[in-house]
């Protein structure tokens, strides 16, 4: 413990490895007889504390090691002044190894600030969804291919507008903050143009032109967009994989009846209309699961879809998902991906409409 902290478990292993190394020198000194010859390598010792520790325990190490490089310039047998020397040097390098250790530390400090600062814009662009938008149990999920940031260009939103619960599902081309920030542009449009716009090809138009302002002239957003309404479900797709509907043990992939291209591309799409049934799923995904490989084999999602989706929640489900795909790939993802997991329950049963309490037990 330090400035009455506790040490963290890299400090003590830091601390225990300098001092292990110091141990080993002052073992091979001892063991060369009088002479000293080995006290300068313990400069080393503060150094390798400051690789895991902070500026405190690098001093401690540091002045450990030059009590010990002092007591055997004393004890030791030597015609000149070398071993104090090399103990001068100790201490010099002491004092460099904490500033170091400062400087790791910041560093550190940083790069965990700006961590933080990433994962609060990415759940800003990304809001939870879930466990129910409007009549529909609806999950979402956003793996990361990067352990050290939960951040990207997949984006997908989920809506209960006056048109019927609306759905979209989107890949930003590109990656870092210019792929979140297109895709938070995405976001913003679909959120104010799915609510006023009754026709999802108009809402389409709307946000092919906010991309359009937004990026070059080579950026894309491939999109997927799914509206239900009363059992009846519209899917417009932009160049983005298909989403999979899940029915009675069957895996359904709802293809467009024509390819569009993506957003940014002035895409002309045509729609596709399927009528639900109580207890049908639908899968909405990006490519990185699409495209999740190992040794050359894709992911069998379209194999494994019902054993993994079809029952449980959908927050279950999806669960169930990442975590076969991060088996299958060996936890070593080439590309974020983000899914949506709906559930349709049936049609909303009307509630019945209670008598006045004047006209209970009434024969009238």
């Amino acid at each position: 413990m330090t400035g009455g902290r506790p040490l963290s478990p890299g400090s003590r292993a830091g601390l225990g490895a300098a001092f292990v190394l110091l141990g080993l020198i002052s073992a091979v000194e001892l063991a060369d007889g009088r002479t000293v010859r080995y006290v300068g390598l313990m400069a080393t010792v503060p150094f390798l504390a400051a690789v895991f520790t902070q500026w405190r325990e690098v001093l401690i190490a540091g002045a450990v090691a030059t009590a010990v490089g002092t007591l055997f310039a004393i004890f030791g047998d030597s015609g000149d002044y070398s071993p104090y020397v090399n103990v001068a040097a100790i201490g010099l390098a002491t004092a460099i190894a904490a500033a170091v250790a400062v400087v790791r530390q910041r560093q550190a400090e940083r790069i965990a600030e700006l961590a933080k600062l990433a994962t609060i814009a990415q759940q800003a662009v990304l809001r939870p969804l879930g466990p129910k938008v409007g009549t529909l149990a609806v999950a979402g999920r956003y793996i990361s291919a990067t352990a050290a940031a939960d951040i990207g260009g997949d984006l997908y939103e989920a809506l209960d507008t006056p048109y019927g619960v609306r759905m979209i599902i989107g890949d930003v081309r590109g990656k870092g903050l210019d792929a979140v920030r297109t895709a938070s542009i995405v976001l913003g449009s679909y959120r104010h143009v799915a609510y006023e716009r009754a026709d999802l090809r108009a809402v389409v138009a709307d946000l092919d032109r906010a991309v359009a302002r937004s990026v070059g002239d080579e950026d894309f957003v491939t999109a997927c967009l799914v509206e239900e309404r009363g059992g009846t479900l519209t899917i417009v797709n932009c160049g983005h994989p298909s989403p999979i509907l899940l029915r009675r043990g069957e895996v359904i992939t709802l293809d467009p009846p024509s390819p569009a291209p993506p957003l940014g591309f002035m895409p002309v799409v045509r729609t596709r209309v399927e009528r639900l049934e109580p207890g049908d799923r639908l899968l909405m995904l990006t490519d990185g699961l699409a495209e999740a490989r190992r040794d050359g084999t894709f992911f069998p999602i379209a194999d494994r879809a019902w054993r993994l989706l079809g029952h449980g929640t959908v927050g279950d489900g999806l669960a169930s998902v990442e975590s076969a795909l991060q088996e299958w790939v060996g936890y070593r993802l080439d590309d974020d991906i983000a899914l949506i997991l709906m559930e349709y329950t049936g049609p909303l049963q009307p509630s019945p409409t209670p008598l006045p309490s004047w006209e209970v037990g009434s024969t009238a």
